[in-house]
């Protein structure tokens, strides 16, 4: 990366940039080399270059869902507590046979919607990634960005693809220079802007008339605070 050229602030202007943005990173492979999950320690690294704290889950002792009953394992703790701590995220997941692996889709789906009350995933931003072991594809992505809709989140435009992995990294699992990983940057630099946009008002973006209705939470207006009728 040329430093001459990156926003080491690149929210700066868009909201609040303190406390620092909080990152969960996930990633779907267990491979002792895992190409997803060295694309997120790039990623974390640089989120860490543009003030952000990060966490990047190990989903190597996540059970099934409904392995386990009630989910009453310590991953799964550990990956809700971690989602519920952050205000965004990363998931890159590999290619297999067309789709996103089942490691992937595990750890989403032991994220509820609602958990004690609580959103594991609701409001907040995401950024979706995938690597190949051959040539680019958007099979990966194009879930994740179906499955970020139906978790409520705000995902991000942009996005990585990364081509014939195992040609990007030297042994020490750096990613080399490439336009791959200069897109890499770009779709950090865009999630940092749009958690730091979004952090204001996270709460209003995903308060709905069907919940409140469901909770008996009626809707206090100015009017009905000064004690006024409505017409």
């Amino acid at each position: 990366m040329d430093p001459r050229y990156l926003h080491e602030r690149p929210a700066t202007g868009l909201g609040p940039l303190a406390p620092a943005p909080r990152i969960l990173l996930l990633y779907g492979s267990l491979r002792e080399r895992s190409y997803s999950r060295l694309v997120v320690e790039e990623c974390a690294r640089l989120l860490q270059l543009m003030g952000c704290e990060t966490r990047i889950f190990d989903p190597s002792d996540l059970p099934l869902p409904d392995q386990v009953a009630s989910d009453d394992h310590p991953a799964v703790h550990e990956l809700r507590e971690h989602a519920l701590w952050s205000e965004g995220q990363v998931w890159c997941s590999p290619e297999r046979h067309g789709q996103i692996t089942g490691i992937m889709k595990t750890q989403v789906d032991h994220l509820p919607l609602a958990y004690k009350g609580l959103r594991p995933t609701q409001g907040r931003t995401l950024a979706v990634m995938q690597v190949s072991a051959g040539s680019q594809s958007f099979n990966s992505v194009n879930t994740l960005r179906i499955l970020g809709r139906w978790m409520r989140m705000v995902t991000i435009p942009n996005q990585s693809s990364v081509a014939k992995a195992y040609e990007e990294f030297d042994e020490a699992g750096r990613m080399k220079p490439s336009s791959y990983y200069d897109r890499i940057v770009d779709v950090m630099e865009e999630l940092v802007r749009f958690t730091v946009l979004v952090r204001p008002h996270a709460d209003q973006l995903v308060d709905r008339y069907s919940e409140r209705r469901e909770r008996d939470r009626p809707v206090a207006t100015p009017a009905d605070a000064a004690g006024l009728t409505r017409p």
